[in-house]
C-alpha cells in the first residue's frame, strides 16, 4: 500500500517537474530577450539606494565641475565692467570685494567638488565590487545545483570565462562607465540649458552636432553589440583550451604533442584577434568621426558668437563662458565611444551570466527532508530504465532490491551500466523510468543534501583539492577533530604513509593530488569515506589503484566499516567481492546472474567464467 501511495506520489511529481521545465524554458526565452541593461539592474535590486546615492554624487560633481568657467565669464565681466558688473548689481561695488567673493566661490566650489568626486568614486567601485562578488556567489551556486550532463555539453573553460573574465567585465564598467554616462548626460542637460538662456541665438548652433553625435553612438553600439558577443565567445574558447590542455599536460608531455598543442592554441588565439580586430577596425573609427561633428559646432560658436559680442547682443564675459562651456560640452562626447565601448563588452557579458543564471535547475531538489542517524539504508531499483543524452538505453528495466545494512557487489564488462547504478542512486541523473526507493521512500521526493548526507563514495575517478591531506580526508565532515581523523586514515590503511610525508598529515597533495601516487590518493579518499560514517557506503572500484598488499589490508578494513551497513561494491578484480553477501552480473543494462560467490561459481556461467581467468585456472 505504501509502494503504491509513493510511486502515485512520484508519478505526480514527474508531471509537475515537466510543467516546471517548461515553464523555466518559456521564462528563460522570455529573459533572454531582455534588454542586458535591465537584466542587471534587476538582478541589483538590492543595491537601488546605493545606485541612486552614487548618481546623485556623480551630478553634483559634474555640477561644481561645471561651474569654473561661469567664474571666468563673471571675473571677465568684472574686469570690462568693474562698477556695473553682476556681482556689483548684487550690492557689492568695491572691485576689490568682487574679487574676493570670487575667490572664495572658487574655494567653495572646489572643495564640493573634489568631495562629490570622492563620494560619487567611493559608492561607484564598492558598488562595482559587491554586485561583482554577489554575481560571483550566485552564478558558482546555481552552477553547482545543475545536473552533470549540463557539464557534459558545456567546457569546464568556458565556464571558467563566465565566472572570471565576463563577471570582472563588468565590475570595469561599473568601476567607471556609469558614472561617465551619468556626467556625459548632465553636462549636454547644464550647458544646454546655459545655452539658450545666455545666448539664445548661437544656441542651436553649438547644440546641433548633439543630436548625430547621439545618433552615431546608438548606431554604433547595435553594429558593435554582435561583434562583441563573437569575442566574448572566443575568449571561452581559448579558456576551454587552455584548461583542458593543462589538465592534460602529463599526456602532452608523454606524446610530445607540445608543439602540436601550441599550434591548436594558436589557432584558438588567432580566432579571438581578428574577432577583437574586427570590434576595433569599428571602434576606433568613433572618435575620429564625432571630432568632425565637434569641429562644427566649435566653429561655429567661435564665429558666431563673436560677431553676437562685437555686436553687443552679448557681453564679452558671456562670450568667454560660452567658448569655455562649448569646449565642457562637446569634448567630453568624444569619450563617449570609450564608454560604450565599456558598455558594449559589459552587456555582453551580462548576457552570458544571466544566461547561466536563467538556466533551469531539471534535478528537483525533493521537500522531505531525512535524518541521516534514522536510516537504515534498504535500496530498490524497480523497474529502472536510463539513458544517456542521444544516446541508447543504457539501464533497461532493472530490479535490485538490496536489503538493509548488507553488502551487495555489482561485478560485469566496461560499459554495462555499474557506474550508471551509482550515479542513479546519487540522483546525479535521473531515471527515466520506473523508481528508486530508500526505506521505502522515492528518492525523488527525499531532499536532495539529505539523501546525499546519507551515502558516502569512494570513486575509481579519486579527485583531491590543493590543500593538505588532513583538509582532504575531512573534506565534508568540516568539523572532524584531528584525533577522528588519524583513526580514519588508520582504518583506510592511509596513517603508515601519510606519516613518512615530508609534513605528515598537513603536507600539501597538490592539485588534483598529483604530488601523491595513485594508491595513495585511493587510500585518501576511502579515509575521506569512513570519516563521514554514512548509513550507505559505495565503493566504485575502491581498489584499482592499489597494489596486492595494499589491497589486503584495505580489504580488512573494509570488513570491518561494512557491518551493519549498507555497502555497494563495483569491482572488475572479483577477489574484492567474495564475501559480499549478493554478487550481481550485469550485462548490457540488465543482471544476468546473481547469488553468492559459491553458488555463481557453481552456476558455471559468466561469473565462473571471469573467476577463472582472473585466477589463473584457464
Amino acid at each position: 500500500m505504501l509502494v503504491n501511495v509513493v510511486i502515485s506520489v512520484s508519478s505526480r511529481n514527474c508531471k509537475r517537474l515537466f510543467t516546471v521545465f517548461k515553464f523555466d524554458q518559456m521564462h528563460k526565452k522570455r529573459r533572454s530577450s531582455v534588454h542586458p541593461l535591465k537584466r542587471l539592474l534587476d538582478y541589483g535590486q538590492q543595491y537601488r539606494k546605493q545606485i541612486w546615492q552614487a548618481s546623485i554624487f556623480s551630478i553634483l560633481n559634474k555640477l561644481f565641475d561645471l561651474a569654473p568657467p561661469g567664474l571666468i565669464g563673471i571675473a571677465v565681466d568684472v574686469v570690462v565692467k568693474q562698477q556695473d558688473s553682476i556681482i556689483a548689481q548684487l550690492g557689492v561695488k568695491d572691485i576689490f570685494g568682487q574679487f574676493l567673493i570670487l575667490s572664495l566661490l572658487t574655494v567653495i566650489i572646489w572643495i564640493l567638488e573634489s568631495l562629490f568626486e570622492y563620494a560619487y568614486a567611493t559608492l561607484w567601485r564598492n558598488l562595482a565590487q559587491n554586485i561583482q562578488h554577489e554575481l560571483r556567489l550566485d552564478a558558482y551556486q546555481h552552477l553547482q545545483d545543475l545536473e552533470l550532463a549540463y557539464f557534459e555539453e558545456h567546457s569546464t573553460g568556458n565556464l571558467m570565462s563566465i565566472l572570471s573574465d565576463d563577471i570582472n567585465q563588468l565590475e570595469r564598467f561599473l568601476d567607471v562607465g556609469a558614472n561617465d554616462i551619468i556626467q556625459v548626460i548632465t553636462t549636454v542637460a547644464i550647458i544646454g540649458g546655459a545655452f539658450f538662456i545666455l545666448a539664445p541665438g548661437v544656441a542651436w548652433i553649438a547644440m546641433l552636432p548633439i543630436p548625430f553625435i547621439l545618433w552615431g553612438t546608438f548606431a554604433y553600439q547595435d553594429v558593435l553589440a554582435p561583434r562583441y558577443a563573437d569575442v566574448r565567445e572566443k575568449v571561452g574558447l581559448i579558456n576551454s583550451r587552455l584548461a583542458n590542455n593543462l589538465g592534460g599536460i602529463t599526456t602532452i608531455k608523454s606524446f610530445t604533442a607540445e608543439d602540436y598543442e601550441v599550434s591548436r592554441l594558436a589557432k584558438e588565439s588567432e580566432a579571438y584577434r581578428r574577432s577583437n580586430a574586427r570590434a576595433i577596425q569599428l571602434s576606433a573609427a568613433y572618435i575620429p568621426l564625432i571630432r568632425m561633428l565637434i569641429l562644427v559646432g566649435f566653429a561655429a560658436l567661435l564665429f558666431l558668437g563673436g560677431l553676437a559680442a562685437v555686436n553687443g547682443k552679448i557681453s564679452a564675459g558671456t562670450y568667454s563662458v560660452l567658448a569655455f562651456l562649448i569646449q565642457r560640452l562637446l569634448w567630453p562626447l568624444t569619450r563617449l565611444g570609450e564608454t560604450f565601448d565599456q558598455y558594449q563588452r559589459a552587456m555582453a557579458s551580462t548576457n552570458r551570466v544571466m544566461n547561466l543564471l536563467d538556466t533551469p535547475v531539471a534535478i528537483h531538489p525533493g521537500n522531505l527532508f531525512l535524518s541521516v542517524e534514522k536510516v537504515r539504508g534498504e535500496i530498490k531499483f524497480q523497474n529502472v530504465s536510463f539513458a544517456y543524452q542521444n544516446r541508447q538505453a543504457l539501464i533497461k528495466n532493472l530490479y535490485l532490491d538490496i536489503p538493509a545494512g548488507k553488502t551487495i557487489a555489482i561485478v560485469g564488462s566496461t560499459g554495462s551500466g555499474k557506474s550508471t547504478l551509482v550515479k542513479l542512486l546519487l540522483r546525479f541523473y535521473e531515471v527515466q523510468s520506473g523508481t528508486i526507493t530508500l526505506d521505502g521512500i522515492n528518492i525523488q521526493e527525499l531532499n536532495l543534501k539529505d539523501l546525499r548526507r546519507c551515502m558516502g563514495l569512494v570513486s575509481q575517478d579519486v579527485f583531491l583539492f590543493h590543500g593538505t591531506v588532513a583538509e582532504n580526508i575531512a573534506y565534508g565532515t568540516f568539523d572532524a577533530t584531528e584525533e577522528q581523523i588519524i583513526v580514519a586514515a588508520k582504518i583506510a590503511e592511509a596513517h603508515e604513509f601519510i606519516t613518512c610525508l615530508p609534513q605528515g598529515y598537513e603536507t600539501i597533495v597538490g592539485e588534483r593530488g598529483q604530488k601523491l601516487s595513485g594508491g595513495q590518493r585511493q587510500r585518501i579518499a576511502i579515509a575521506r569515506a569512513i570519516l563521514k560514517n554514512p548509513p550507505i557506503l559505495i565503493l566504485d572500484e575502491a581498489t584499482s589503484a592499489v597494489d596486492n598488499e595494499t589491497e589486503a589490508a584495505i580489504q580488512r578494513s573494509l570488513e570491518r566499516i561494512t557491518v551493519n551497513r549498507t555497502t555497494i561494491a563495483i569491482a572488475h578484480r572479483l577477489s574484492t567481492i567474495r564475501n559480499a553477501d549478493r554478487i550481481y552480473v550485469m550485462e548490457y543494462g540488465q543482471f544476468v546472474e546473481s547469488g553468492t560467490h559459491e553458488e555463481l561459481l557453481a552456476q558455471n556461467g559468466v561469473y565462473a567464467s571471469l573467476w577463472r581467468v582472473q585466477s589463473g585456472l584457464r
